[in-house]
């Protein structure tokens, strides 16, 4: 029996828009800037999520976990070359990077298959 891709779909589609409106608005000072590293917060939390869902999408494959890998710094050279009011920063990529790893890890977790997961031993 296969699982319907819609809920996926749905998800990854959310989350590849929302990431496009965060990462990619031109903006100008922000009130937000004085919050210290709540940018860095929602960079992590941006990637996880978009990772979580690739992975939940597409599967294991190594080419989307490489696409996510490879959004981050591309996110990061477009927001420093071509998007007024933005910057890039090396700090931003770091956190993207880490919410890639922490999503993908969190979510090849959750779907593995029961009879994959460890099984306990029992000491005599």
């Amino acid at each position: 029996m296969t699982r319907s891709r819609g809920p996926a779909t749905a998800a990854f589609a959310a989350v590849a828009v929302l990431s496009l409106v965060v990462l990619f608005s031109p903006r100008g000072p922000s009130p937000a800037s004085g919050l210290g590293h709540l940018d860095k917060v929602v960079h992590l939390t941006l990637f996880a999520l978009l990772a979580a869902t690739a992975r939940w999408r597409f599967g294991p494959a190594p080419a989307v976990l490489l696409a996510v890998c490879a959004y981050a710094p591309l996110s990061e050279l477009v927001q420093g070359l071509a998007l007024p009011g933005r910057q890039a920063d090396w700090y931003d990529g770091v956190a993207d990077l880490t919410g890639v790893a922490l999503g993908w890890l969190l979510v090849s977790r959750l779907l593995r298959a029961p009879d994959d997961r460890p099984r306990a031993t029992a000491s005599r």
